[in-house]
This record gives structure tokens, sequence and C-alpha cells, in this order.
């Protein structure tokens, strides 16, 4: 197992002196530590202490009737607080589940309006050039003119032919 050497002073009579010996261990087999023994601890009471000092330490350490109200009262608002909170939550997730089916709703709504915008855009231009004749407008059909100050026009009379 282990080899375990000593070494240390020998007092005349042949024994070990333990406070001078020195153990090391060689090997993987170490000897257990034993506990030592707990001391006990002595509550020194102090006497300079006034019978009225202790008295009033102990009313101080005792919970009264206020304090325990107090202490209800206030755990029960904490709780109510985190209640509502937790139903505000509650709400705001919800609310943000509406609001993302209403913006897909949306989506579809604009496209399908798109699609019935763009088949009624070719009936009208398809029954316009096919069976009415009608055409686009050449370069010499196209009259411009300049605006003053206005960013709308009012026509009075018809455009002049030139």
């Amino acid at each position: 197992m282990a080899d375990t050497r000593k070494s240390g002073r020998r007092r005349s009579g042949g024994r070990e002196a333990k406070e001078n010996m020195h153990a090391y261990v060689e090997g993987t087999a170490v000897r257990r530590l034993e506990a030592a023994p707990r001391q006990q601890i002595q509550k020194k009471k102090n006497p300079s202490i006034s019978a009225s000092t202790r008295s009033n330490r102990e009313r101080a350490s005792q919970m009264n009737v206020r304090y325990v109200v107090f202490l209800t009262a206030a755990a029960v608002a904490t709780v109510w607080m985190c209640v509502n909170y937790l139903q505000l939550k509650a709400q705001g997730t919800r609310l943000q589940k509406q609001v993302t089916a209403l913006e897909t709703s949306l989506d579809a709504a604009i496209l399908q309006n798109d699609s019935d915008y763009n088949r009624i855009m070719e009936h009208v231009k398809d029954v316009a050039v096919n069976e009415l004749g009608m055409g686009y407008a050449t370069k010499n059909q196209v009259q411009t003119y300049s605006l003053d100050d206005s960013d709308y026009v009012r026509q009075y009379a018809d455009v002049p032919e030139e």
C-alpha cells in the first residue's frame, strides 16, 4: 500500500514527540483525517445591560399587529400588481397576434385588389382598342402648357386646336 515514514526527535524514554513529528505518505493511500472536536461557544451575558434595555430589545424583536397588517397589505398589493402585469402582458400578446392576422389579411386584400385592377384595366384597354377603334396619342396630338403659381388647373374654355 503506502509507505509511511516518520521523522522527528526522540525523547529520552524512546517515545516519539508528537509536536516535533512530521509524517508524510508515499503512494496512493492517504490516511483519513479525523475531525477536530467542536468547541462549545459560550455566550457571555453582558452584566452592564440594564433591564429596560433588555425589555426594549425584546419588544423590538417581536412583530406587533400594525407591522403584520402592513406586511400583509404590502404582499397583497405586490401580488395584485403582478397579476395585473401578467394580464397586461397576455393582452399585449393577444393584440399583437391580432395585428399580425390583420396585416396578413390586408396583404391578401391588396394582392386581390391589384389583380382585379389589372384585369379590369386590360378589359378597358381591349374594349377601347378593338371595339371603339381608339389608339394611343401621337406626339403632335399632345399639347403642353406651363403653370404659374398654382398646383392645379381650372379649365374655363376648350383648348384651341392649332
